[in-house]
Parts: C-alpha cells; sequence; structure tokens
C-alpha cells in the first residue's frame, strides 16, 4: 500500500494560493497521486526546456512519453490525468501548466466537456503563449469489426472488457446471428477509416488514418487504442508540424497494454494479413497480462445485457451502419 501524502509535500506549489489546495483525488488515491506527481502540485514543474502538454483521452500520455523519448526533444513535459479523470477542482492545475505551456497538443474535445472547461478550443485560449495542434481521437474497427465502444452514463462498460461486441448484441437481443462475409470485414474496415479521415478534416488534425494500412495488424490492439507504430507516426508529424527534430521511434515497449482484443483468423484473411505468430491471440483477448477467454467475455456479457436492455436497444441503433455492413438482419427501424 501507498503511504498517505503528507499534507506539507501534498500543498507545495509554486502557484497562486488557490492551487496550494489539495484536490480531492490526492487524499481518495494517494499513489495516483503520485503517478501524477507534477500535476497536482507535488513535485516542482521542470523548468529547464519549454513546457508541452498533450491534453486528450488515453491517447495522450503515449503520445507524450514518445514525444519525451525522441531524441533530442526540444521540451520538458508532464504526465496529466485523461480528460475524462479531470475533476472540477483539479482545472485550476491543468489551467496552471496550461499558463506555462509553449505547445498544447489536444484532441478535438467539445466545448464544456463534462460541464467543464476542457474542450480543445477552451484549452488553447488559457495557453496564452502556446503553439497548440489538434491531433485525432483514434478509433478504427478494421482489425476487430464487430467490436463497439460505448460507456453508459450510468452504468458503465460491460463487464470484463470495456468493449461490446456486435455478435453477443444481436444474440442478446434474439435477431439472427450475422453472417460476416471476407466483403463485409473489408467494408467495415475502409468504413471505420472513411470516418476516421473524415473526422480528422472536420478537425483540421493530424492525420493518422492513412499510417492505419501499413501497419497491418499492429495498427490497433483494441478499436480505440493505436499500436506503437500509429503513435510513432503521429509524434514524428507532430515534430514536423513543431519545427521540432523529426526523430522520434518506437520507445521498446508496447504502449496501450492494457487490453488487446483478439484479430480473428477470418480477419486477417479477408485484409490479407499475417497469421498469428508466437505469443499473438486470434480467439481469445488479453486482459492485464492475462488471458481472457472470448467465451467467457461472451457469457458474461450475454448476463450483463440480459439485467439491462436498454443498453442493448441503445447499442443497435446507435451502430446501425456497422451492422449493416457486418450482415445484420432484422434490425429495429
Amino acid at each position: 500500500t501507498q503511504p498517505a501524502v503528507p499534507a506539507a509535500q501534498a500543498n507545495r506549489d509554486d502557484g497562486p494560493a488557490s492551487l496550494r489546495q489539495r484536490a480531492a483525488a490526492v487524499d481518495a488515491d494517494p499513489g495516483r497521486a503520485r503517478h501524477y506527481g507534477v500535476f497536482y502540485g507535488l513535485e516542482p514543474v521542470p523548468t529547464d526546456r519549454p513546457l508541452l502538454v498533450v491534453h486528450g483521452n488515453c491517447q495522450a500520455e503515449s503520445l507524450r512519453v514518445v514525444l519525451q523519448k525522441s531524441p533530442h526533444a526540444p521540451c520538458v513535459s508532464v504526465r496529466i490525468p485523461p480528460v475524462h479523470e479531470i475533476a472540477a477542482d483539479e482545472v485550476p492545475l491543468l489551467e496552471r501548466l496550461l499558463g506555462r505551456a509553449r505547445w498544447v497538443l489536444t484532441q478535438p474535445i467539445a466545448a464544456d466537456y463534462r460541464d467543464l472547461p476542457l474542450g480543445s478550443h477552451q484549452v488553447a485560449r488559457r495557453a496564452v503563449h502556446a503553439t497548440t495542434m489538434l491531433y485525432p481521437v483514434f478509433r478504427h474497427a478494421g482489425l476487430h469489426p464487430w467490436q463497439i465502444v460505448y460507456h453508459h452514463p450510468g452504468l458503465g462498460d460491460p463487464p470484463l472488457v470495456p468493449y461490446h461486441d456486435a455478435r453477443t448484441l444481436l444474440v442478446a437481443a434474439g435477431l439472427p446471428a450475422s453472417v460476416t462475409t471476407a466483403d463485409g470485414i473489408r467494408a467495415v474496415s475502409q468504413w471505420s477509416l472513411n470516418e476516421l479521415a473524415r473526422r480528422e478534416t472536420e478537425a483540421g488534425a493530424l492525420p493518422v488514418s492513412d499510417l492505419v494500412l501499413a501497419a497491418d495488424a499492429d495498427a490497433a490492439h483494441t478499436v480505440n487504442h493505436p499500436g506503437n507504430a500509429v503513435i510513432v507516426g503521429l509524434a514524428r508529424r507532430v515534430e514536423a508540424g513543431f519545427g521540432w527534430p523529426v526523430a522520434a521511434t518506437d520507445p521498446g515497449r508496447t504502449l496501450l497494454d492494457s487490453v488487446h482484443a483478439p484479430v480473428e483468423a477470418p480477419v486477417r484473411a479477408a485484409l490479407e494479413l499475417p497469421a498469428a505468430g508466437v505469443g499473438e491471440h486470434d480467439t481469445d483477448w488479453v486482459v492485464a497480462g492475462q488471458v481472457v477467454s472470448a467465451a467467457e467475455v461472451r457469457a458474461v456479457q450475454l448476463d450483463w445485457y440480459a439485467q439491462h436492455p436498454a443498453v442493448v436497444t441503445h447499442l443497435l441503433a446507435r451502430a446501425a451502419a456497422q451492422l449493416l455492413l457486418l450482415g445484420a438482419t432484422g434490425l429495429p427501424g
């Protein structure tokens, strides 16, 4: 267990007096607070080089790591919580960093996200001395065509893995199982890439959609967790955009490593990808380093859907375009 954070240490900060108030998260989880020590004012902000702030979802930290480890990186950066974890009393802590930043990277985030001033344009306005650049929210279903991301505002994610499976949803709804062909798998892949490219263009964000196909089966661990090749490729584009030396390389460890969904054999065949190699799983999940069978995920989630049928109804409508490409029939509406 982590020791409690001493009050004197938790209150240490070089900003205004209001920022010396401990965020509730420091008391609630001292270990997590130490993980984000500079953000919470437990450690000083580095001053040896200009500051880079990377703002966004869980992809932000991986991008920050690659940029910071790049040879001759002209910046310092600090680990900050993902945007969906930032609480109201932590917004001043983010603003403190933004006020010092020379460069800011942010994903396209709607204004007043979670009723807080965390939107990309709001962040840019706070970073008065910074050059700001947008990078995209990565979503690509090509390797996992049945996978759907949806976090219910009241119920959260489904059990075992935080992803829904279209095939399981159809069973839960009592609809005919889809017979997904190779053409259907390819259609989902192209549709997903087109959607990613469209969102990049609309937001004015750096593109990554063109990096996906070249990365083959390493493009993504799940529909919203890009693989190293995509993250490193994006980092190099950030470097070029900021006028830095373009030198980002693979950090030597797997980023966004918490959950790996199987790239199933029919998908590999349809997309002409190499067969699963040693240590790779094409049928089961790997969660926090442990293999979790797809059959167990399916059974547990079916039980969860039986308890929450409204989630099934909502997702059948929300993911209708994807379901139709996969060959689903009998969808409502």
